[in-house]
């Protein structure tokens, strides 16, 4: 359907759905209360963790959006929709990162926040990362809200009337001085195709500067030029698999049912499969590197998470299992690379798995949870480099539960008041 045929059709929240989000949430803020009384180090290393992990993934869904304007693709339709959606986390992101430099950088940052390693005083300071960092976030915030309005303002002329409360405020304020459905649909698209590219660069080396500032710095005698790409591409992989599993729980409800069809499954399939063979190669291109320099300021990473076996020059088959289960962090390092990459690729090589949205859906949830391992994965080794499992506690777990319930909530708020789905005027 063209743009200047359709309307934003606000519906009701899913009472089950939104109740389930609801109590995840309170179950969050309860442990996170708890690890506040009993080991705070915990409960502020997993509330950065979950700020990086949901942030990037919602900042993703924008860009996402963004490349099918750059690239002027005509197949998404509801999925286009449903990336928008995620971008509702973006503000907060902001608000997030505020509290948790606030109050828990004593416990992020400890290993350079009162003496970094000498000749990095100019880029390891206070300042410096707390206004950067936060210059790229509110941009972010700013420019999204700006895309996201001038994506929904042509299909919003008469949705005020239907609506009440927040949404109908809303809808009177971004689309007062209506100029008709040509002329906005027109303007929609130019200050699409100008915002869309201005996005997707300030991502890759925003959140390339955030990957540096908030992740490696927690290693801070270890540099990597690559990882700041790596960490957000890693973000916007993540935003295709939940767009692809939304898509999947959505495909059938009111409104959406058969309008997200198997072919936009099968091209959804494509992108999960196709990306996430390029988050291996950046991987292995990073690694590659390090090994071949074997310098040790540089293999630390590394060694930290994969162990001694991976840095070697000569792999020996007797014993490996042993030497890889007895070293922290390798099984969970294998565990995330399988999830993002191993099961990916073998599962999604032919074309009826793509086509098939409960296999398919399965295959991005599971993506979805190694890139969530991943985030632990990069920043737990260099707090507790020899606790395996320190990720994984009651208070660890509860506070992400409570991350994505919040998340959640505030998604399914987006999509009753900008709909997955523009209906047709009646």
């Amino acid at each position: 359907m063209s743009g200047g045929s359709e309307r934003v059709n606000p519906r009701s929240l899913p009472v089950g759905p939104f109740f389930i989000a609801a109590f995840l949430a309170l179950v969050g803020v309860l442990a996170f209360a708890a690890g506040l009384m009993r080991d705070p180090a915990t409960a502020w290393r997993a509330f950065h963790v979950n700020t990086l992990y949901f942030g990037s993934l919602a900042q993703g869904g924008m860009v996402l959006a963004c490349a099918f304007v750059i690239v002027g693709a005509k197949w998404p339709g509801s999925v286009r929709r449903i990336a928008e959606s995620l971008t509702v986390w973006v503000p907060m992101t902001v608000l997030l990162f505020v509290v948790g430099w606030t109050f828990g950088r004593e416990y992020v940052y400890e290993s350079w926040l009162h003496g970094p390693p000498p000749g990095k005083e100019p880029w390891l300071n206070e300042p410096r990362l707390f206004y950067s960092n936060l210059s790229v976030l509110l941009a972010l915030a700013v420019l999204s809200v700006l895309f996201i309005k001038a994506s929904v303002r042509p299909h919003l002329n008469g949705a005020a009337e239907g609506a009440t409360g927040f949404a109908k405020t809303m809808f009177e304020r971004w689309s007062s001085g209506w100029r008709g459905d040509e002329a906005e649909r027109d303007a929609s698209e130019n200050r699409l195709r100008v915002l869309a590219p201005i996005i997707a660069l300030i991502y890759a080396l925003g959140w390339s500067l955030i990957a540096f500032d908030q992740v490696m710095s927690l290693s801070p005698t270890w540099f990597s030029n690559l990882f700041g790409g790596f960490f957000a591409w890693g973000g916007f992989l993540t935003a295709i698999s939940a767009t692809t599993v939304m898509a999947v729980l959505l495909r059938r409800s009111p409104g959406l049912d058969g309008k997200i069809s198997t072919d936009q499954f099968h091209d959804l399939g494509k992108m999960v499969f196709a990306f996430s063979i390029f988050w291996m190669y950046l991987f292995f291109s990073q690694y590659l590197v390090i090994w071949f320099g074997n310098l040790p300021e540089e293999t630390q990473f590394f060694e930290a998470r994969l162990g001694t076996e991976f840095l070697q020059g000569t792999w020996y088959w007797q014993g490996w299992v042993e030497r890889i289960t007895g070293e922290p962090w390798v099984v969970v390092s294998l565990f995330a690379w399988a999830c993002i990459w191993v099961i990916p690729f073998w599962c999604l090589l032919g074309a009826k798995p793509k086509r098939t949205p409960s296999f398919l859906g399965s295959i991005a949830g599971i993506s979805l949870l190694g890139f969530w391992v991943e985030r632990n994965v990069l920043v737990w080794p260099s707090l507790v480099p020899e606790d395996t499992y320190a990720f994984l506690g009651t208070i660890q777990v509860g506070i992400a539960l409570g991350f994505l319930g919040m998340f959640g909530m505030a998604v399914m708020a987006y999509q009753r008041i900008f709909p997955t789905l523009l209906v047709p005027k009646d």
